[in-house]
């Protein structure tokens, strides 16, 4: 049986334009994996510590037969295969693979929170989400457009691929 999930992706070392490029790519070639749609790039400030380099984020909407602790782990190899540098919380990193939605799921466990925690209070994902699923349902939450309609700011910018 086929599942809809929503990945957010980001980095900001080592041309993170082409890091999220790769990780498309490495998506692409996932078993139980295919790619239906993916945002534009978008650049942001770092939500955590500022003395680290902008980001470059997007969305991509999947079509998945794993279950969802299945792609998570295959997100983890995709990071790890890219050699994922994290220096700390927050802070910079070459790529990282989050599971934002799958299907209407929630639920909570030591290793994964779907939907994703606070992904409703970040531009950085909901810019990207409202330009591929605007009316997408957030479980427990509301609609994209919704919240995209209720950030306060948001200071994220369409970028061009390097």
């Amino acid at each position: 049986m086929s599942h809809v999930a929503y990945l957010g992706l980001g980095a900001n070392l080592d041309n993170p334009a082409q890091q999220i490029a790769d990780a498309v790519e490495l998506l692409k070639k996932a078993s139980g994996v295919e790619v239906l749609q993916c945002s534009k790039l978008y650049g942001s400030k770092p939500l955590g510590p500022q003395d680290q380099p902008d980001y470059v984020n997007a969305v991509c909407k999947i079509a998945v037969t794993l279950s969802p602790q299945a792609l998570l782990e295959e997100c983890q190899q995709i990071e790890h295969e890219m050699g994922r540098i994290k220096k700390r919380h927050w802070g910079e990193r070459t790529i990282d693979v989050d599971i934002l939605l799958y299907d209407e799921l929630v639920m909570q466990t030591a290793d994964l929170t779907i939907p994703h925690a606070q992904m409703h209070l970040r531009d950085f994902v909901l810019v990207p989400l409202a330009e591929i699923a605007p009316a997408l349902q957030i479980p427990n939450i509301g609609t994209v457009e919704k919240m995209f309609g209720q950030l306060e700011q948001s200071f994220l910018k369409p970028i061009q691929p390097e």
